[in-house]
Formats: structure tokens, C-alpha cells, sequence
């Protein structure tokens, strides 16, 4: 199922650092992002956008999402990055603070002239407080689109709020991007968190943005991948539960059924779906 594709940590890289793509070549992330935009001084743009187009087109990233984030589309550098990494076919493209279909429909038109693989993605990030208003209409804006990053700090940022631990200043936003993303079939993984040295605090968010819905977090040190990849991945119990209800509805059927009950509780045909996705993303991971 397209669902089950593993997102539980996706990695920010800066694409101008030889030594960090170097490294990443041997992390268990699922997904890495060469990153052209916030990480890359002016100086070193050219710089980056050859290495990360580079690395895409090596092929030594195993099976991992290769991204590239291109810079913003206010500024002179946006079209050269994708003149330089379309060819070479990265599994999607980034766009940076998209805040309304527009972003989405210049960036597809810049790629399909760069002849695009038709299956390459654009991803978006939703990080400004127009953007969140937006989500609904960025959300339906091209085929191509199929994921979100949401970006948390910026938005704090714009709205003059705290950072705190429960995050309760940008809770409605989050929670009006998981609905629009929800509802048009988007992935959406969560913004970074940026004391790398703080594994305790990360965890925690981890854990309240799986509780939310996210699909997975976005890093940006190696060190948080595998605590991103224990905290969303379907946990023992969860998939010995999945399976359960699983064997469970498919005895009730054999005998006519259309509900079950297991533990006590009924089980019925919309708690099957989670509990399908939870199997089969565990036997991605495990693939």
C-alpha cells in the first residue's frame, strides 16, 4: 500500500558539505533532503546545487528518498538548482515556504521543461502563517505533490509565539495541516527539532507528533535518526494487536460476520485499515 512507505526519519543535509553526503551514505534515515536553501551560504550555492546533484545521480544511497530543497522562488537561485538536479532524477523536489498553489505550479512547470521523470514528486514545506491558511488550496494543487514537511520554528517565529515542550502556540496550525493533508491523501511529517543534543526533548516531540499523526519527523543531525526511527515505527505490541484483529475479523467473516470482537471490543471494518497500513509499513522497514 502507498501509504506503507517508510518516513520515520528524513534528514536534512547540507549539500555543501562533501563530508556530511559522504556520511549519510552509511545512515539507516529513510529519506535524506540536499539541501540548497537555509543550510548553504550565498557563496557556496553553485557549489552545492553540483554536489547535490552528484549524489543523486550515484546511486550509492541505497533504497533511501533522495530530495533535493531547492531555494526559495523569490530569489535568483531557484531555477539554476533545478536546471542542475532535474536531469539527474531525485526521487522529489523541496519547495520552501510555499503559501499558496502558485509555488507549486511554477515549480512543476520549471521541472517538466527540465524534462522531469513522471513519477518524480514535489514535496512542499508549510512553515508560514499564510501558508497554514492555505493549506486547503496547496493541498489540491498538482498530482505531483504528495507530501509535506510543516515547519514549526518559523512559524513561531512569525507569530511572535514561545517555544514550549507541548508546542501548544502552533497546535491548531498543526492540527489544520494534518486535516488538509489528511484529506487530500498527503503525507506530512513533522518540523525539526533543533537541540540535537537534547535526546529526551526530542523523543518527547517525537512521541506527540505520532500521537498527532504525523507520518515521520524531519532531522537535522544524524544522531536523532534512530530515535525518529524506534519512536515511529509500528512498536511490537501495536502490531500484535494489528494482526490479532486482523486474524479476528477474518474468522468473523468466514462465518458470515461483518463485525468482530476482540478483548471485548468490536472490530469492525474501519479498524482494519490502521491495522493493515501498521503491517505493512513494519514489512517495508523490515524490507
Amino acid at each position: 500500500m502507498a501509504n506503507a512507505r517508510p518516513r520515520r526519519s528524513i534528514l536534512f543535509m547540507p549539500a555543501s558539505n562533501a563530508r556530511a553526503l559522504e556520511k549519510a551514505k552509511s545512515l539507516p534515515a529513510d529519506g535524506l533532503i540536499f539541501d540548497l536553501e537555509d543550510a548553504v551560504a550565498p557563496t557556496a550555492k553553485a557549489e552545492a546545487r553540483m554536489q547535490a546533484a552528484a549524489a543523486v545521480a550515484s546511486g550509492d544511497y541505497g533504497g533511501r528518498d533522495l530530495v533535493v530543497r531547492i531555494n526559495g522562488l523569490d530569489t535568483d537561485w531557484w531555477r539554476d538548482d533545478l536546471k542542475a538536479v532535474v536531469p539527474n532524477h531525485p526521487f522529489a523536489i523541496l519547495i520552501p515556504k510555499v503559501e499558496s498553489p502558485d509555488a507549486i505550479h511554477r515549480v512543476e512547470e520549471e521541472i517538466t521543461w527540465h524534462a522531469a521523470n513522471p513519477d518524480m514528486e514535489i514535496w512542499a514545506m508549510i512553515e508560514t502563517p499564510k501558508g497554514f491558511l492555505n493549506a486547503g488550496e496547496i493541498a489540491g494543487a498538482s498530482d505531483r505533490l504528495t507530501t509535506w514537511i510543516v515547519g514549526a520554528n518559523d512559524l513561531v517565529k512569525d507569530l511572535r509565539a514561545k517555544h514550549t515542550r507541548d508546542r501548544l502556540p502552533v497546535i491548531t496550525a498543526l492540527g489544520l495541516a494534518l486535516l488538509h493533508a489528511r484529506a487530500n491523501g498527503l503525507t506530512i511529517l513533522d518540523s525539526v527539532y533543533g537541540n540535537f543534543s537534547d535526546e529526551e526533548g526530542f523523543a518527547f516531540e517525537c512521541g506527540q507528533a505520532k500521537e498527532m499523526g504525523f507520518d515521520g519527523k524531519t532531522l537535522i543531525h544524524p544522531a536523532q535518526v534512530d530515535v525518529a526511527n524506534r519512536i515511529f515505527a509500528p512498536s511490537e505490541e501495536e502490531l500484535t494487536l494489528a494482526r490479532r484483529m486482523l486474524a479476528a475479523f477474518e474468522e468473523a467473516k468466514a462465518e458470515g460476520k461483518g463485525v468482530a470482537v476482540l478483548d471485548g471490543r468490536m472490530v469492525e471494518e474501519l479498524h482494519l485499515e490502521e491495522a493493515r497500513r501498521m503491517v505493512a509499513m513494519a514489512e517495508a522497514i523490515a524490507g
